[in-house]
């Protein structure tokens, strides 16, 4: 359940390095105070687990360094990746690190950040990852903080204080009882599927996924990175009247048909396939969160059988308009305008809510998150591009995070390395689904290549 952002920096003349990338993070670490804090459960299970302040905790453990054998690939880069996220965390620590990745090509460097789904919730806690940029190469001067760990409780310091909040609080009571049922229903369906699984070798039986992407995962994990322009996307919501949204939903649609088409997968299993897709909405019912909007689970039926993408595009924008109808949906620039780099806290929000939602039968997350059309900047670096790592469900062989930043729009494809060995034809369909999209939006009229610079107009004499 570990949430990252891969993010890539140009340093300049900033001097980026290790050292500033750790002096940023000490200074930047008191906004989210959970980052210096550890689990510890109560005697007896009397209430859920509480945070307390990590009495050795040591910054240089979890900022980290690693490079690559230069000049390195995007390729290489990915493959460190996925390796960095197969490694669990260490549950006796502060349960987040940051690698600084030297050795990309052209002086680039990538900043890795990774943490557990349960340190961010929107209320308390913000990703780490909100608090590091700038919107200035010149970072904010700020006031030093002094911090001491308080004193940990002892364990029956624990217990009596849960013991006594209890008596204050019926409702800790039933959320101590929600926890622990939840709990025993967890592992009352692990020793289900344990005894289906024995009794299906027994009997000579392979058991039938829900989905071509469905699968037993192992620990290992694979990353595909994607970059596109965001003046495609936003070209298409023009002709059409959708949203980048749609767009970028169309896109997902499209290229997993062809990716699946790709590996043989008949038509009538492609039907099945249903997204869960977090949306930010405004809701007096929900939890408030820190951003100004609550995080809601959406199921997508994905038009993955529809030939047409203009057809999969219109398909996609109907299931999504109930939605846009209730009068709760946040716009995509009120989303971009939060403080900070917010797409790394709203993606790490949605993985919690695809999780929360796990008993509501779906076979893919895929997470869609607006940032500001500006660049950004670490310590005097400037961020080039951003991809977020989403976690794997159980059961679930592939998630898709997207963020939109700085006139580009960045997938992050995780998958399972044993069940999707060909994820990167995943990628590739990614950026062929969104050319033939533009295609039959421009009528196949001829494109200028991308990353040409435009050609500047003479001045008038």
């Amino acid at each position: 359940m570990h949430n990252a952002t891969l993010e890539i920096f140009d340093p300049g003349d900033s001097g980026f390095d290790y050292l500033a990338l750790t002096q940023l993070i000490t200074d930047r670490i008191a906004f989210v105070p959970r980052y210096r804090k550890v689990i510890r459960p109560v005697l007896g299970s009397l209430a859920n687990p509480v945070w307390i302040d990590d009495a050795g905790f040591d910054i240089s453990y979890h900022v980290r360094r690693s490079g690559l054998p230069r000049p390195g690939t995007m390729e290489q880069l990915r493959e460190l990746t996925g390796r960095i996220m197969s490694r669990r965390l260490d549950p006796n620590r502060p349960l987040w690190e940051v690698y600084l990745i030297e050795g990309l090509a052209d002086g680039k460097v990538a900043v890795l950040s990774k943490s557990h789904q349960i340190l961010v919730d929107g209320v308390e806690t913000v990703d780490l990852g909100q608090v590091l940029l700038d919107t200035s190469p010149e970072p904010k001067q700020l006031v030093h903080e002094d911090w001491e760990p308080r004193r940990a409780p002892s364990p029956l310091g624990l217990a009596v204080s849960a013991v006594a909040e209890s008596l204050r609080d019926p409702a800790t009571v039933l959320a101590t009882g929600q926890t622990a049922a939840e709990r025993l229903l967890r592992r009352a369906e692990e020793g289900r599927n344990r005894l289906a699984a024995v009794a299906g070798v027994l009997a000579n039986r392979r058991p039938t996924p829900d989905s071509p992407i469905s699968a037993e995962l192992s620990e290992q994990r694979r990353l595909v990175t994607v970059r596109t322009d965001f003046e495609d996307y936003r070209a298409i919501r023009l002709a059409h009247n959708t949203s980048v949204n749609d767009v970028v939903l169309a896109t997902v649609t499209g290229a997993l048909r062809n990716w699946l088409l790709a590996r043989g997968t008949s038509s009538s299993k492609m039907r099945n396939l249903r997204a869960m897709v977090p949306m930010s909405v405004i809701d007096d019912e929900l939890e408030a969160t820190s951003l100004g909007s609550q995080v809601t689970p959406h199921l997508v039926q994905l038009p993955i059988a529809e030939a047409s993408p203009l057809v999969r595009l219109h398909q996609v924008r109907y299931a999504f308009q109930a939605h846009r109808d209730t009068g709760q949906a946040v716009a995509a620039n009120r989303l971009a305008g939060v403080a900070g780099f917010a797409p790394t806290t709203f993606h790490a929000l949605g993985s919690r809510v695809a999780a929360q939602s796990q008993r509501r039968h779906f076979n893919l997350t895929v997470t869609n998150v607006p940032g500001p059309q500006f660049p950004l900047y670490a310590a005097g670096a400037r961020m080039l591009e951003t991809y977020p790592v989403q976690p794997l469900l159980p059961g679930h062989a592939l998630a898709i995070g997207v963020t939109s930043y700085d006139g580009g729009v960045f997938y992050g494809i995780t998958g399972d390395r044993d069940a999707l060995p060909d994820l990167a034809v995943l990628g590739q369909c990614i950026t062929e689904a969104l050319e033939e999209l533009v295609d039959h939006t421009t009528g196949g009229r001829t494109r200028a290549p991308r990353g040409r610079p435009k050609t500047a107009k003479k001045p008038s004499p």
